[in-house]
């Protein structure tokens, strides 16, 4: 590289590990769902959208993730006494600002409101400025090519075989930077470690006693349409939480706010398994469908708004598994009793108390939960709320083994009232757990990987099937 022509960087995809535009997008449908929505009406006019999107929101550009490689070239650079510009198609306002938090050039090219900065414009303004081959430029596009043919040097992330060998043929010297994103990594995204709690769907066959083989099946089908649905709505949840999660104590490594992931990719899986679950409930009939459409509705309300909400969220967490449970009736086709529904809601509701208390033990400092309505000083709330959740749930329970549907279930009813003191422990001891910062963020999959938990609730079933009978039935005892 010559020593003394600028180095001419571009933003998104480059510099930083991230876009601009989509960030600007997901923190604003975060903020301003409304307006946000609205501008797309500019869709036609990038230059238009990006300013609308820029002015909707403040958007934090010092956490955005910077691409290492590039960020160690150009400091090095500059340490040299080279220029270091931006110029990206972005808004102008947010390159300036990310410029000058980062130290580079005051001189920045960006889209302006009235011109879209791409392509052969960049290209344009860049030759205006340096003259041809008056600067090195690195860039991540294929569009890049008609910037990089009047740069002495080209650098460029990621990989282009296309482009470098058309560079190549020109003459121009190329410089291959860092490596695309990684397929693991949007699996991580996707959290396929979350589809565990989808096992609430066999709750209401396993209480019917309906374990045919049939009736398994079809529970299954809606656990992967379940599945599905959740992993987009979960990538949609990372998305709208960016900024926060950059400022959470483990959830800045999370594969879309650290750049692992471009937001571009996550957008269309979400698309693809939105459009897989409801194709899935689809075929499991129109009941199965609805309530498909229902849990994507709340858990997109959770993620835009409730989750912000003080009580309302844990109110809506609850909601959100026991809309499970229901769908694990209609897809297995058996009645569900409901007592079963008023029995799960407050256990539900114990662990959404569980999930913050646990967020807020393990917070690094005083202050409200980014993107949550609690502090610590929320925390003997929690507990109380939690703790008249175990009380409701023991107590319905009870109730329900004076029932006809109890009574017709379970011939040995005293047994139920044994099954109420590992209920009681395993509840007791979630709440605990939560309390003291030993638990997963998500206390279903700790639930479901916790050895103690897991004996408490398999001595909870198998009372619960000794009082039903089945242990006779299926042993001859």
């Amino acid at each position: 590289m010559t020593d003394l022509k600028p180095l001419v960087l571009d933003v998104d995809g480059t510099f930083l590990k991230t876009d601009i535009l989509f960030e600007c997008f997901w923190a604003g449908l975060g903020r301003h769902p409304l307006q946000t929505l609205a501008a797309l009406r500019h869709v036609r006019h990038p230059q238009r959208l990006k300013e609308t999107l820029a002015g909707l929101v403040d958007l934090r550009v010092d956490l955005l993730p910077v691409n290492p490689e590039v960020q160690a070239l150009a400091q090095q650079c500059r340490s040299a006494g080279r220029e270091v510009i931006l110029a990206s198609a972005s808004d102008e306002a947010l390159v300036t600002r990310l410029a000058a938090h980062h130290g580079l050039s005051g001189r920045v090219f960006a889209s302006d409101g009235e011109t879209n900065l791409k392509g052969e414009r960049k290209a344009q303004a860049l030759v205006e400025a340096f003259g041809e081959g008056g600067f090195d430029y690195a860039g991540n596009e294929t569009t890049d090519i008609a910037i990089w043919r009047h740069a002495e040097n080209a650098l460029m992330v990621g990989r282009h075989a296309g482009a470098e060998r058309a560079l190549a043929r020109e003459g121009k010297s190329v410089t291959m930077m860092s490596e695309a994103w990684r397929w693991r990594d949007l699996l991580r995204a996707i959290r396929p470690h979350q589809w565990v709690k989808n096992v609430l769907l066999f709750l209401p066959m396993i209480a019917a006693h309906n374990l045919e083989s049939l009736t398994f099946l079809m529970v299954l089908a809606g656990i992967v349409a379940f599945s599905a649905a959740a992993s987009s709505i979960y990538v949609v949840n990372d998305l709208l939480d960016l900024e926060a999660d950059r400022l959470h104590a483990t959830k800045y490594r999370r594969p879309f706010a650290s750049g692992a992931v471009p937001i571009k990719a996550g957008m269309i899986t979400c698309i693809l398994l939105g459009l897989i679950a409801l194709g899935m409930g689809a075929a499991l009939g129109p009941s199965f469908l609805g309530i498909i459409v229902l849990y994507m509705i709340v858990s997109l309300s959770y993620s835009l708004q409730l989750k912000r909400m003080r009580w309302i969220d844990i109110a809506t967490l609850a909601a959100l598994y026991t809309i499970r449970v229901i769908a694990g009736a209609v897809a297995s086709g058996v009645y569900i009793s409901g007592y079963l529904l008023v029995f799960v809601f407050p256990v539900f509701l114990t662990l959404g108390t569980v999930k913050r208390l646990t967020e807020l033990t393990l917070a690094t400092s005083d202050e409200r939960l980014p993107g949550r309505g609690y502090g610590r000083g929320d925390r003997s709330d929690l507990l109380n709320v939690a703790g008249l959740g175990v009380f409701s749930s023991l107590l319905i329970f009870f109730l329900y083994s004076f029932s006809e549907h109890a009574q017709e279930l379970y011939p040995t009813r005293w047994l139920l009232w044994v099954a109420l003191i590992p209920i009681a422990a395993w509840l007791i001891r979630m709440v605990r757990l939560g309390y003291a910062g030993k638990q997963d963020y998500d206390p279903i999959v700790f639930a479901l990987k916790d050895k103690r938990g897991i004996g408490l609730i398999m001595i909870t079933l198998s009372l619960m099937f000794y009082a039903a009978g089945l242990w006779q039935e299926w042993f001859g005892g």
